[in-house]
C-alpha cells in the first residue's frame, strides 16, 4: 500500500559525518509528516527528528546542533544529515512517515530500518 525505503547507514568514526534518506511511495494522497527515530536493542524507539507539513522540524534534544532533517514534499523523500556523530548514536534509524492513503486511511508507515554504528 505504502512503501518507506531507506537508504544510508553503516559504519562511521566517532565525529564523523553521514546521511541517510528515505523514499515514499504507493498509494499516497498527503503525508502529514516524515521523521527519524531510531532503536537500540532493549529500549524502546525513540524520535530524533520531525519534518512536519505544517510546521518547522523538530529535534530531540541529544541531537540538537548535530543533526538536520529536511525533506523535498514533491519527491516524498526525507534526509537526516548528521555531524559529529559520537558512539551512543550506535542504533538501527528507521524512516516514518504519517501518511492519509488515496483510501482516506491514515496512519503511520515505518521502513525496514537502516544500522548506523559509529566507532573507530
Amino acid at each position: 500500500q505504502v512503501q518507506l525505503v531507506e537508504s544510508g547507514g553503516g559504519l562511521v568514526q566517532p565525529g564523523g559525518s553521514m546521511s541517510l534518506s528515505c523514499a515514499a511511495s504507493g498509494n499516497i494522497l498527503s503525508i502529514i509528516d516524515m521523521g527519524w527515530y531510531r532503536q537500540v536493542p532493549g529500549k524502546q524507539r525513540e524520535l530524533v527528528a520531525l519534518s512536519p507539513s505544517s510546521s518547522g522540524p523538530k529535534y530531540a534534544d541529544a541531537v540538537k546542533g548535530r543533526f538536520t532533517i529536511s525533506r523535498d514534499s514533491v519527491q516524498k523523500m526525507v534526509y537526516l544529515h548528521m555531524n559529529s556523530l559520537k558512539p551512543e548514536d550506535t542504533a538501527v534509524y528507521y524512516c516514518k512517515a504519517d501518511v492519509t492513503t488515496t483510501s482516506y486511511f491514515r496512519r503511520d508507515f515505518w521502513g525496514q530500518g537502516t544500522q548506523v554504528t559509529v566507532s573507530s
